[in-house]
Protein backbone atom coordinates (compact mmCIF):
# COMPACT_ATOMS: atom_id res chain seq x y z
CA UNK A 1 0.00 0.00 0.00
CA UNK A 2 1.25 3.74 -0.84
CA UNK A 3 1.19 5.45 2.08
CA UNK A 4 1.92 9.25 2.83
CA UNK A 5 2.20 11.66 5.91
CA UNK A 6 -1.52 11.88 7.11
CA UNK A 7 -3.38 15.03 5.81
CA UNK A 8 -6.46 16.52 4.99
CA UNK A 9 -5.39 18.72 2.18
CA UNK A 10 -6.43 17.79 -1.23
CA UNK A 11 -3.32 16.10 -3.12
CA UNK A 12 -1.92 18.31 -5.72
CA UNK A 13 -2.73 16.63 -8.59
CA UNK A 14 -1.83 17.29 -12.15
CA UNK A 15 -4.12 17.08 -15.85
CA UNK A 16 -1.39 14.28 -17.18
CA UNK A 17 -1.62 12.32 -14.18
CA UNK A 18 -5.51 11.67 -14.26
CA UNK A 19 -4.84 11.40 -18.30
CA UNK A 20 -1.92 8.48 -17.97
CA UNK A 21 -5.12 6.67 -15.22
CA UNK A 22 -7.82 7.34 -17.50
CA UNK A 23 -5.55 6.14 -20.40
CA UNK A 24 -4.83 2.76 -18.20
CA UNK A 25 -8.13 2.60 -17.07
CA UNK A 26 -9.47 2.51 -20.42
CA UNK A 27 -7.16 -0.12 -22.19
CA UNK A 28 -6.41 -2.06 -19.35
CA UNK A 29 -2.99 -2.15 -19.41
CA UNK A 30 0.45 -0.14 -19.75
CA UNK A 31 1.40 -1.20 -22.77
CA UNK A 32 -1.77 -0.08 -24.43
CA UNK A 33 -1.99 3.24 -22.73
CA UNK A 34 2.00 4.09 -23.32
CA UNK A 35 0.75 3.41 -26.64
CA UNK A 36 -2.00 5.86 -26.74
CA UNK A 37 -0.16 8.71 -24.76
CA UNK A 38 2.91 8.20 -27.34
CA UNK A 39 4.91 7.79 -23.72
CA UNK A 40 7.36 4.74 -22.18
CA UNK A 41 5.73 1.64 -20.08
CA UNK A 42 8.73 2.90 -17.24
CA UNK A 43 7.33 6.38 -17.83
CA UNK A 44 3.82 5.64 -16.85
CA UNK A 45 4.84 3.11 -14.26
CA UNK A 46 5.88 5.90 -12.17
CA UNK A 47 3.83 8.36 -13.00
CA UNK A 48 1.26 5.62 -11.78
CA UNK A 49 3.38 5.30 -8.75
CA UNK A 50 3.74 9.08 -8.35
CA UNK A 51 -0.35 9.00 -8.14
CA UNK A 52 -0.80 6.59 -6.19
CA UNK A 53 1.40 7.67 -3.29
CA UNK A 54 -0.56 10.99 -3.94
CA UNK A 55 -3.51 10.09 -3.27
CA UNK A 56 -2.68 7.65 -0.30
CA UNK A 57 -4.12 4.47 -2.02
CA UNK A 58 -3.55 1.90 -4.59
CA UNK A 59 -5.78 2.50 -7.92
CA UNK A 60 -4.42 -1.11 -9.06
CA UNK A 61 -3.66 -4.30 -7.90
CA UNK A 62 -0.93 -6.52 -9.77
CA UNK A 63 -2.75 -9.78 -10.51
CA UNK A 64 -0.26 -12.17 -12.27
CA UNK A 65 1.40 -9.32 -14.61
CA UNK A 66 -1.95 -7.11 -14.94
CA UNK A 67 -3.55 -4.20 -13.79
CA UNK A 68 -7.03 -4.44 -11.70
CA UNK A 69 -8.81 -1.82 -10.84
CA UNK A 70 -9.42 -1.39 -7.08
CA UNK A 71 -12.86 -0.27 -6.21
CA UNK A 72 -11.65 3.40 -5.58
CA UNK A 73 -9.87 3.64 -8.68
CA UNK A 74 -13.56 2.88 -10.30
CA UNK A 75 -14.96 5.60 -8.11
CA UNK A 76 -12.33 8.10 -9.07
CA UNK A 77 -12.78 6.83 -13.00
CA UNK A 78 -16.38 8.30 -12.65
CA UNK A 79 -14.77 11.66 -11.32
CA UNK A 80 -12.50 11.97 -14.21
CA UNK A 81 -14.62 11.02 -16.97
CA UNK A 82 -17.03 13.74 -16.32
CA UNK A 83 -13.86 16.36 -16.22
CA UNK A 84 -12.85 14.86 -19.37
CA UNK A 85 -16.11 14.90 -21.25
CA UNK A 86 -16.32 18.61 -20.43
CA UNK A 87 -12.80 19.23 -21.43
CA UNK A 88 -13.81 17.12 -25.03
CA UNK A 89 -16.64 19.82 -25.31
CA UNK A 90 -14.19 22.92 -24.71
CA UNK A 91 -11.80 21.72 -27.25
CA UNK A 92 -14.66 20.84 -29.98
CA UNK A 93 -15.70 24.29 -29.07
CA UNK A 94 -12.39 25.67 -29.73
CA UNK A 95 -11.92 23.70 -32.83
CA UNK A 96 -15.34 25.27 -33.80
CA UNK A 97 -13.95 28.70 -32.82
CA UNK A 98 -10.87 28.20 -34.97
CA UNK A 99 -12.48 27.02 -38.26
CA UNK A 100 -14.70 30.14 -38.12
CA UNK A 101 -17.63 28.15 -38.06
CA UNK A 102 -20.83 28.92 -36.36
CA UNK A 103 -20.80 25.25 -34.24
CA UNK A 104 -23.86 23.57 -33.35
CA UNK A 105 -26.87 25.42 -31.40
CA UNK A 106 -27.63 23.69 -28.02
CA UNK A 107 -30.75 23.46 -27.41
CA UNK A 108 -31.76 21.87 -23.48
CA UNK A 109 -35.09 20.63 -23.30
CA UNK A 110 -37.18 18.40 -21.14
CA UNK A 111 -36.72 14.29 -21.84
CA UNK A 112 -40.86 14.39 -23.06
CA UNK A 113 -40.70 17.30 -25.14
CA UNK A 114 -37.39 15.51 -26.51
CA UNK A 115 -40.03 12.89 -28.06
CA UNK A 116 -42.37 15.61 -28.57
CA UNK A 117 -42.67 18.99 -30.64
CA UNK A 118 -38.65 19.20 -30.84
CA UNK A 119 -38.27 16.43 -33.44
CA UNK A 120 -41.59 18.28 -35.58
CA UNK A 121 -39.81 21.86 -34.37
CA UNK A 122 -36.67 20.21 -36.61
CA UNK A 123 -37.97 18.81 -39.20
CA UNK A 124 -39.53 22.59 -39.78
CA UNK A 125 -36.35 24.20 -39.55
CA UNK A 126 -34.58 21.61 -41.69
CA UNK A 127 -36.64 22.67 -44.64
CA UNK A 128 -35.73 25.96 -44.86
CA UNK A 129 -31.83 25.15 -43.18
CA UNK A 130 -31.03 22.01 -43.98
CA UNK A 131 -27.89 22.41 -43.02
CA UNK A 132 -28.59 23.77 -40.21
CA UNK A 133 -26.96 21.78 -37.15
CA UNK A 134 -28.16 21.14 -33.46
CA UNK A 135 -27.78 19.50 -30.21
CA UNK A 136 -30.30 18.56 -28.27
CA UNK A 137 -29.29 17.49 -24.71
CA UNK A 138 -33.00 16.34 -22.67
CA UNK A 139 -32.39 16.91 -19.13
CA UNK A 140 -35.13 17.39 -15.49
CA UNK A 141 -36.12 20.18 -14.05
CA UNK A 142 -34.95 21.80 -11.77
CA UNK A 143 -31.30 21.13 -13.79
CA UNK A 144 -32.76 22.67 -16.77
CA UNK A 145 -33.57 25.84 -15.60
CA UNK A 146 -30.37 26.19 -13.79
CA UNK A 147 -28.34 25.20 -16.67
CA UNK A 148 -30.36 27.89 -18.78
CA UNK A 149 -29.64 30.54 -15.81
CA UNK A 150 -26.25 29.65 -16.40
CA UNK A 151 -25.75 30.24 -19.97
CA UNK A 152 -25.10 26.94 -20.68
CA UNK A 153 -27.46 26.29 -23.52
CA UNK A 154 -28.21 28.67 -26.81
CA UNK A 155 -32.08 27.48 -25.59
CA UNK A 156 -34.30 26.04 -23.62
CA UNK A 157 -37.80 24.43 -23.50
CA UNK A 158 -39.71 23.85 -20.05
CA UNK A 159 -42.74 23.47 -18.57
CA UNK A 160 -41.65 26.18 -16.07
CA UNK A 161 -43.99 29.40 -15.77
CA UNK A 162 -41.51 32.02 -13.81
CA UNK A 163 -38.54 32.74 -15.82
CA UNK A 164 -35.20 31.42 -14.09
CA UNK A 165 -32.58 34.28 -13.15
CA UNK A 166 -30.58 35.46 -16.33
CA UNK A 167 -33.55 34.18 -18.64
CA UNK A 168 -36.30 35.35 -20.73
CA UNK A 169 -39.59 33.33 -20.84
CA UNK A 170 -41.50 33.44 -23.80
CA UNK A 171 -44.87 30.71 -23.60
CA UNK A 172 -45.75 28.93 -26.70
CA UNK A 173 -47.88 26.74 -25.92
CA UNK A 174 -50.94 26.64 -22.76
CA UNK A 175 -53.05 23.26 -23.28
CA UNK A 176 -54.61 20.49 -20.99
CA UNK A 177 -53.62 17.12 -19.63
CA UNK A 178 -54.98 14.44 -21.33
CA UNK A 179 -56.48 10.69 -20.89
CA UNK A 180 -54.76 8.03 -22.59
CA UNK A 181 -56.69 4.32 -23.03
CA UNK A 182 -56.16 1.33 -24.81
CA UNK A 183 -57.85 0.60 -27.54
CA UNK A 184 -61.60 -0.86 -27.41
CA UNK A 185 -61.81 0.01 -23.55
CA UNK A 186 -65.30 0.35 -22.47
CA UNK A 187 -64.05 4.55 -21.64
CA UNK A 188 -63.23 5.01 -25.90
CA UNK A 189 -67.21 5.63 -26.34
CA UNK A 190 -66.80 8.65 -24.65
CA UNK A 191 -65.43 12.43 -25.89
CA UNK A 192 -64.42 13.75 -22.39
CA UNK A 193 -63.90 11.86 -19.63
CA UNK A 194 -64.78 13.13 -15.63
CA UNK A 195 -62.75 11.93 -12.58
CA UNK A 196 -65.68 9.21 -11.36
CA UNK A 197 -65.27 7.16 -15.12
CA UNK A 198 -62.09 6.25 -13.24
CA UNK A 199 -63.48 4.42 -10.00
CA UNK A 200 -61.82 1.36 -9.85
CA UNK A 201 -60.16 1.16 -12.94
CA UNK A 202 -56.46 -0.08 -13.27
CA UNK A 203 -54.56 3.65 -13.38
CA UNK A 204 -50.69 3.40 -14.24
CA UNK A 205 -49.67 6.76 -12.69
CA UNK A 206 -46.61 9.39 -13.14
CA UNK A 207 -43.94 9.05 -10.62
CA UNK A 208 -44.54 9.92 -7.07
CA UNK A 209 -43.46 14.27 -6.53
CA UNK A 210 -44.04 14.88 -10.02
CA UNK A 211 -46.18 18.14 -10.17
CA UNK A 212 -48.62 16.26 -12.64
CA UNK A 213 -49.23 13.45 -10.57
CA UNK A 214 -49.61 15.67 -7.82
CA UNK A 215 -52.20 17.90 -9.42
CA UNK A 216 -54.41 14.38 -10.58
CA UNK A 217 -54.40 12.73 -7.46
CA UNK A 218 -55.75 15.71 -5.62
CA UNK A 219 -58.51 15.58 -8.30
CA UNK A 220 -59.43 12.46 -7.55
CA UNK A 221 -59.22 13.08 -4.39
CA UNK A 222 -61.72 16.02 -4.23
CA UNK A 223 -63.53 13.79 -6.43
CA UNK A 224 -63.59 10.81 -3.77
CA UNK A 225 -62.82 8.56 -6.56
CA UNK A 226 -60.53 5.71 -6.17
CA UNK A 227 -58.18 4.00 -8.60
CA UNK A 228 -56.33 0.79 -9.09
CA UNK A 229 -53.13 2.27 -8.46
CA UNK A 230 -50.09 -0.53 -8.69
CA UNK A 231 -48.02 1.03 -11.17
CA UNK A 232 -46.62 4.54 -11.75
CA UNK A 233 -43.53 5.82 -13.64
CA UNK A 234 -41.31 8.81 -14.27
CA UNK A 235 -41.78 8.88 -17.99
CA UNK A 236 -44.60 9.79 -20.04
CA UNK A 237 -44.08 7.79 -22.75
CA UNK A 238 -43.47 4.61 -20.73
CA UNK A 239 -46.41 5.00 -18.83
CA UNK A 240 -48.23 5.10 -22.54
CA UNK A 241 -46.28 2.38 -23.55
CA UNK A 242 -48.00 0.39 -20.67
CA UNK A 243 -50.96 1.78 -21.21
CA UNK A 244 -50.89 0.65 -24.75
CA UNK A 245 -50.06 -2.66 -23.41
CA UNK A 246 -53.86 -2.88 -21.28
CA UNK A 247 -51.99 -2.42 -17.82
CA UNK A 248 -54.34 0.15 -17.04
CA UNK A 249 -55.70 4.06 -18.15
CA UNK A 250 -53.53 7.22 -17.58
CA UNK A 251 -53.53 10.84 -17.45
CA UNK A 252 -50.76 12.78 -19.28
CA UNK A 253 -49.27 15.50 -20.92
CA UNK A 254 -50.93 16.14 -24.55
CA UNK A 255 -47.90 16.34 -26.85
CA UNK A 256 -46.31 12.54 -25.40
CA UNK A 257 -50.10 11.32 -25.83
CA UNK A 258 -49.91 12.57 -29.20
CA UNK A 259 -46.44 11.62 -29.99
CA UNK A 260 -47.54 8.01 -29.00
CA UNK A 261 -51.28 7.66 -29.76
CA UNK A 262 -51.95 5.36 -32.89
CA UNK A 263 -54.14 1.91 -33.77
CA UNK A 264 -53.72 0.76 -30.11
CA UNK A 265 -53.74 4.00 -28.06
CA UNK A 266 -56.70 6.28 -27.68
CA UNK A 267 -56.72 10.04 -26.71
CA UNK A 268 -59.66 11.49 -25.05
CA UNK A 269 -59.83 15.06 -23.62
CA UNK A 270 -60.77 15.34 -19.59
CA UNK A 271 -63.42 17.14 -17.98
CA UNK A 272 -61.42 18.73 -15.28
CA UNK A 273 -58.48 20.90 -16.88
CA UNK A 274 -55.06 20.50 -15.67
CA UNK A 275 -52.90 23.02 -17.28
CA UNK A 276 -49.63 22.04 -18.97
CA UNK A 277 -47.20 24.76 -20.60
CA UNK A 278 -44.72 24.83 -23.18
CA UNK A 279 -42.19 27.45 -22.34
CA UNK A 280 -38.99 29.21 -24.09
CA UNK A 281 -35.96 30.09 -21.91
CA UNK A 282 -33.66 32.39 -23.55
CA UNK A 283 -30.30 32.71 -21.86
CA UNK A 284 -30.06 36.74 -21.57
CA UNK A 285 -26.12 37.50 -21.04
CA UNK A 286 -24.94 34.86 -23.77
CA UNK A 287 -24.46 36.11 -27.20
CA UNK A 288 -27.77 34.46 -29.28
CA UNK A 289 -26.75 31.86 -31.10
CA UNK A 290 -27.19 32.57 -35.24
CA UNK A 291 -29.99 29.36 -35.46
CA UNK A 292 -31.79 30.63 -32.17
CA UNK A 293 -34.60 32.94 -33.97
CA UNK A 294 -35.48 30.10 -36.23
CA UNK A 295 -35.46 27.82 -34.15
CA UNK A 296 -37.75 29.58 -31.95
CA UNK A 297 -39.70 30.23 -34.90
CA UNK A 298 -39.84 26.71 -36.10
CA UNK A 299 -40.99 25.38 -32.04
CA UNK A 300 -43.97 28.58 -31.96
CA UNK A 301 -45.09 27.28 -35.03
CA UNK A 302 -45.48 23.64 -34.54
CA UNK A 303 -46.84 24.73 -30.72
CA UNK A 304 -49.47 26.79 -32.77
CA UNK A 305 -50.50 24.09 -34.46
CA UNK A 306 -50.76 21.34 -32.13
CA UNK A 307 -52.98 24.00 -30.03
CA UNK A 308 -54.85 24.63 -32.86
CA UNK A 309 -55.62 21.03 -33.77
CA UNK A 310 -56.42 20.11 -29.92
CA UNK A 311 -58.76 22.95 -29.64
CA UNK A 312 -60.92 22.51 -32.88
CA UNK A 313 -64.36 21.32 -32.39
CA UNK A 314 -64.48 19.35 -35.82
CA UNK A 315 -61.50 17.21 -34.38
CA UNK A 316 -63.97 16.15 -31.96
CA UNK A 317 -62.43 13.05 -29.23
CA UNK A 318 -59.80 11.32 -32.05
CA UNK A 319 -56.60 11.20 -31.44
CA UNK A 320 -54.50 14.82 -31.85
CA UNK A 321 -52.59 15.06 -35.08
CA UNK A 322 -49.88 17.44 -35.72
CA UNK A 323 -49.07 19.24 -38.99
CA UNK A 324 -45.78 20.59 -39.41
Amino acid sequence: MNTQPTSTTAPALTHRQLAIFRAIMQHGSLSRAAEVTTSSQPTLSRELARLEYLLGFDLFDRVRGRLRPTVRALALMQEVERSFVGLDQIAARAQELRTLSTGRLRLACLPALAQALVPQALWVLSQQQPSAAVSVYPLESPWLEQALGEQRFDLGISETTEAPVGTTLQTILQVNEVVVLPARHSLCHKAVLTPQDFEGEPFVSLAAGDSYRTQIDQMFALAHVSRLTQLECASAAAVCAMVRQGLGVAIVNPLTAMAMAGPDLVVRALSTPIAFTVSLLLPEVAAPHPLRPALVAALTSVAIGFDTAQRSPSAGPQNPVLHG
